[in-house]
């Protein structure tokens, strides 16, 4: 079987997780190789992403390991079997390889946490909110493109009306409302529609405003992605040179602690049952109300 040349996000989480665990459990890839009657560079391929494993020697590597977790186990064993095919497959070739993993990901997951300091997130954005951004990006500079970064972008947002969507908790800084993409009538559906995003009762909505101490205005957005009942995390960085998947023990505590914080300084979440009358504090609902007028 011919080697992957550009191994999905998915495979080489696989591999990496198999990696950890064997330098975990202290064994060369020799020692461990050996234990499925493998050779060393086969091994070096399947901790790559490069080419599989199959379930049989998979579980035999966790239990080789010491891997107790039925749980962890399992969810390795799904990363391994999963063909990857999706809505997204029809948009392979045309839109980056991290955007279409992103898209696997958020198909399989239980949690999404999210902070945005400049723009809405995606899953909430509307359409005519997303071609404005898409008009101003040098990458998409065609009107092809822009229809197909705008289309595959709207049916992301299928998983927030699944039959079983994820619990998706956002911080918003509230910079991200003050930025006009597609002017003031944009701006106004925008901001209605997050409002009416957060009366979904998987959704919650918080923005931090400008007030807020304690945490750096400037502090880069980021995405963390929980799957597979929380046996995996993943934290996304998107910068303008490329995507970062970060998933080692250290990266995601960091950016959990990190939303920790930030969602400790925002404003209590939206919640349209309160009445204006009745806010007793500021609250989200009242500063997206408030920009609202000021449009």
């Amino acid at each position: 079987m011919a080697l992957r040349t550009n191994p999905t996000e998915r495979q080489r989480r696989l591999g990496a997780e198999l990696r950890r665990l064997r330098e975990q459990a202290g064994l060369t890839l020799n020692e461990a190789g050996a234990l499925i009657d493998m050779g060393r560079v086969h091994l070096t391929h399947i901790e790559g992403g490069r080419t599989a494993i199959s379930t049989e020697r998979l579980r035999r590597l966790c239990e080789s390991y010491g891997c107790t977790s039925s749980t962890y186990v399992e969810a390795l064993v799904t990363l391994s079997e999963d063909k990857g095919k999706g809505w997204w497959s029809a948009h392979k070739g045309k839109l980056t390889p991290s955007a279409l993993d992103l898209a696997e990901l958020e198909s399989k997951a239980n949690e999404l946490h999210s902070y945005e300091s400049l723009f809405i997130p995606g899953l909430f954005q509307t359409e005519d909110y997303t071609a404005s951004i898409f008009h101003a990006d040098d990458e998409a500079n065609t009107l092809d493109r822009i229809e197909t970064a705008v289309g595959f972008r709207m049916q992301r947002q299928t998983v927030l009306s699944g039959e079983s969507p994820p619990e998706i908790h956002a911080v918003i800084h509230e910079a991200a409302l003050h930025m006009r993409f597609g002017g003031q009538t944009v701006m106004r559906k925008q901001l209605l529609r997050l409002i009416e995003l957060a009366d979904l009762p998987h959704v919650s909505i918080q923005v931090l405003p400008f007030s807020a101490g304690g945490v750096s205005t400037l502090s880069t957005p980021f995405f963390i992605l929980t799957s597979h009942g929380g046996a995996l995390e993943t934290v996304l960085i998107e910068t303008p040179a490329q995507s970062l998947y970060l998933h080692d023990g250290d990266s995601v505590a960091k950016y959990r602690r990190q939303f920790g914080r930030l969602r400790s300084a925002a404003l209590p979440a939206v919640d349209t049952q309160v009445t204006p009358v009745t806010h007793d504090s500021r609250d989200s609902l009242g500063l997206i109300q408030y920009v609202l007028y000021t449009l």
